[in-house]
């Protein structure tokens, strides 16, 4: 599967079924993070991983929506930063998130990524600060946000490259 096909592949998916993510196949999840790059190669994200029915139901609750499909998950990766090594923790995060969102499309594993920065709960508590506490984090972490993995319940169909709306492409000659 060429990296093209896995990012047609790829989805956002919030149904999973009861089955368990391979160790090996969560540990090359893992690794994708960690081989994300980053500026000026600091490094300041932190992986956690979640494989707690309780936590994952806590974090599930931390946001006003979009993030019910966390209790359902078998694990998921809440990607923090060290804010004390980089300013860009936002797009250093990002990417690793989507290292990892790839990585798992590629060994056909449902993933979605949950944001918690700029994000709250229906009580109106930043979103971030409550995955801190549920999670343990230091206040000098910030929190892009998690991704959830499972088992596919329904795999949708891939995109085509018909999807794409190629007016979005501009030159600058």
């Amino acid at each position: 599967m060429t990296l093209l096909d896995v990012m047609l592949k790829r989805r956002s998916i919030r149904k999973y079924t009861d089955d368990k993510i391979s160790d090996e196949d969560l540990n090359k999840i893992l690794t994708a993070g960690l081989l994300a790059p980053t500026s000026r190669n600091r490094k300041p994200c932190e992986f956690i991983v979640v494989k707690d029915k309780d936590t994952l139901k806590k974090l599930s609750k931390a946001k006003k929506s979009g993030s019910d499909m966390l209790k359902d998950a078998n694990v998921a990766i809440a990607v923090f930063a060290d804010t004390k090594k980089a300013d860009t923790w936002i797009e250093d995060s990002s990417i690793a998130l989507t290292y990892m969102d790839l990585m798992a499309a590629s060994l056909g594993i449902g993933s979605c990524w949950c944001q918690f920065h700029l994000r709250s709960s229906l009580l109106g508590k930043d979103a971030e600060d409550t995955a801190c506490e549920v999670l343990g984090m230091g206040d000098n972490y910030r929190i892009v946000g998690v991704l959830s993995l499972g088992v596919t319940k329904d795999q949708p169909e891939p995109h085509t490259l018909d999807d794409i709306d190629k007016n979005k492409i501009h030159y600058v000659n």
